[in-house]
């Protein structure tokens, strides 16, 4: 029996506040890929599953990388529980043969900003404490009210008659964020509830806990969601950043070519990436563009853009690793983007290897930053933008 845990996440398919919540889109993915993908990177968990009675959360479940267990209509209603739905998918899962974990992680696929580290952290403090349950909380330090009196209100957790304490004279608090539960698998099944004997708690950080319950929390969770992904993009470059290097085809360009009558070929770029690489070369950083193809328009843009050039490199490692010696310059600092597999050596080798959206499927996997936008289509600007707007950064070079 493996000592790392599974992870099940409750989705039924019916939702009376907000139809369709579990696979709405929120920043490009349905809802609930975004804890798949969280539980799926936890180190902790070595399974993945979705209980559910829809065909849809289904399919997008398997194709974000879980597996399914398909929940019977009885305990799919508005009244079941999510305990019931769990107690299913143990009982499915063993029935199937497969080798339970000791330790069942409950996730909440409404909770879209959950972390692996919470996960990580959640299934960490059951084990340190010698726990029986644990939940993930957040720092609490509000005071809270509840009827009382003759129509009025009295405090709960505060004398509201007495001297209002400071914050750091109050006794810790926390509030539960309904994103992470861990449990032993054995106590669970005997207690048939998520809280029992003695419980842990994982602090994690408050801006990470919402709970998606109507529409206004997608638009809540979308601006939270950008600003994460924003930072989680700026921590891959280098610090300090020794260069910038770009390929041409396919990043600058769409990968197409107009071929005339003549035999002249001629490509359509965005201008926006023109206006990119003026932003960037004002950092003083060294730029490069090291493009496979012997053909005149790629010089010419690169003159067009004041870009240096080597154009015609069968090998691109090689010469880009001559290129960067000539100059003192340190490939682990290079950022270098490309898009098909004659740039897999480079990216591999730099120290952020940058793809545009729509690269070949080889080079994806050995990307550090897959950008959103697709080549010829801005995405040149986009990784400028990036490196420039980071703000702050000890840009070897720059002034």
């Amino acid at each position: 029996m493996s000592d790392r845990a599974i992870a099940i996440i409750p989705a039924r398919g019916g939702s009376k506040g907000l139809p369709r919540k579990n696979v709405l889109p929120l920043c490009g993915k349905p809802l609930i890929a975004w804890t798949i993908e969280a539980a799926l990177k936890a180190e902790s968990v070595e399974g993945v599953y979705v209980s559910t009675d829809d065909a849809e959360i289904a399919a997008v479940s398997e194709r974000y990388g879980a597996e399914v267990v398909w929940r019977p209509e009885d305990i799919a209603g508005d009244l079941a529980s999510s305990e019931d739905a769990l107690l299913h998918a143990l009982e499915s899962l063993e029935g199937e043969g497969k080798a339970l974990s000791e330790t069942l992680v409950f996730l909440q696929c409404t909770s879209p900003l959950t972390a692996s580290v919470d996960i990580d952290g959640t299934v960490a403090a059951l084990r340190e404490q010698d726990a029986d349950s644990a939940v993930a909380v957040i720092d609490h330090h509000y005071f809270l009210w509840k009827p009382g009196g003759e129509g009025g209100v009295v405090g709960v957790n505060h004398d509201h008659a007495g001297r209002r304490l400071l914050r750091q004279e109050r006794e810790p608090e926390y509030l539960e964020t309904g994103a992470v539960y861990v449990m032993s698998v054995a106590g669970f099944r005997e207690h048939k509830r998520r809280f029992f004997g003695t419980t842990a708690a994982y602090v994690m950080p408050a801006e990470r806990r919402l709970e998606i319950d109507e529409a206004v929390d997608f638009r809540v969770a979308e601006v939270l969601m950008r600003e994460r992904r924003q930072r989680d993009r700026l921590a891959l470059l280098p610090d300090p950043i020794d260069a910038v290097v770009f390929d041409f085809d396919g990043v600058f360009t769409d990968n197409r070519v107009v071929l005339s009558e003549e035999g002249l070929e001629s490509a359509v770029c965005s201008r926006g990436d023109g206006m990119g690489i003026d932003r960037l070369r004002a950092t003083g950083v060294p730029l490069l563009v090291l493009s496979k193809e012997p053909v005149p328009i790629v010089m010419k843009r690169c003159e067009k853009l004041k870009l240096e050039c080597l154009h015609g490199i069968d090998d691109k490692l090689p010469a880009l690793r001559r290129w960067l010696g000539d100059r003192g310059l340190d490939v682990s600092r290079t950022v270098y983007m490309g898009n098909d597999v004659n740039d897999y050596e480079c990216l591999l080798a730099a120290g952020c290897g940058v793809v545009v959206a729509d690269a070949h499927k080889d080079v994806v996997p050995v990307a550090d930053l897959v950008l959103e936008k697709n080549g010829g289509h801005g995405a040149v600007r986009e990784l400028c933008d990036l490196i420039v707007d980071r703000g702050g950064l000890n840009l070897r070079g720059s002034s």
